[in-house]
């Protein structure tokens, strides 16, 4: 995060009034999302000629980092332990999940606005709906594909994976529409959807950087 800064500072000195695009991607629990944000990352920089950056676990850690607040808990955010917590079974001193979101939230939209970001998952595409620089897109496929994708990138069996994408898909859209009230799924929210299960992620990559392209009103931006 700390070099990122750096960069993007250097970046705005040598372009102060350039306005720099943002991708959020959202996708169903099983999805390439990760391999699609790093194939975006590579198209963006090599389109734009300037440093882009992915924003998950090291969003998470600026956050952990600037508030004081365990990381254990920002990357599991929603997850099962937030019962306990509408139960009152913690500690007094304990953060809750709907506090660490509010401030996970803060950083992902200052940073967003900054530009020349790819944000992955976090509510991205509800947080960032108003700015104007933002493109929202968003993955989905059928519950079987994606049991399979994450037992073939996680070495997991079967049963284990269905549970896990069962699971997860569960705690983490009831979070979203709890924290944010508002259905992720909600295809209003995007400028695009994407069935994984059809296009490769080279494909969702590059028709993405083309619709930025033609898109963005700054043509001088893209090469």
């Amino acid at each position: 995060m700390a070099g990122w800064a750096r960069i993007q500072e250097g970046a705005r000195h040598l372009h102060e009034k350039r306005f720099r695009p943002t991708i959020t991607l959202s996708r169903e629990f099983g999805c390439e999302g990760f391999p699609l944000a790093e194939r975006l990352k590579d198209l963006l920089e090599n389109a734009s000629g300037e440093p882009w950056n992915i924003l998950d676990k090291a969003l998470l850690e600026r956050v952990a980092q600037d508030e004081g607040i365990s990381l254990r808990l920002l990357r599991n955010l929603g997850d099962t332990t937030r019962l306990l917590e509408s139960l009152g079974l913690n500690a007094a001193d304990h953060v809750t999940h709907d506090k660490a979101f509010e401030k996970v939230a803060k950083h992902l939209v200052e940073i967003a606005a900054v530009g020349n970001a790819v944000i992955v998952g976090r509510g991205g595409s509800i947080l960032c709906h108003s700015l104007k620089n933002c493109y929202h897109f968003r993955l989905e496929a059928s519950l079987q594909w994606r049991i399979h994708s994450i037992a073939a990138r996680l070495c997991l069996p079967e049963e284990e994976a269905c549970e896990l994408v069962r699971t997860n898909s569960r705690n983490r859209e009831k979070f979203i529409s709890e924290s944010l009230g508002a259905n992720v799924a909600d295809l209003t929210y995007y400028d695009g959807v994407f069935n994984n299960e059809r296009h490769t992620v080279e494909a969702i990559a590059e028709a993405i950087l083309a619709y930025v392209k033609q898109a963005w009103a700054d043509k001088s931006y893209f090469k």
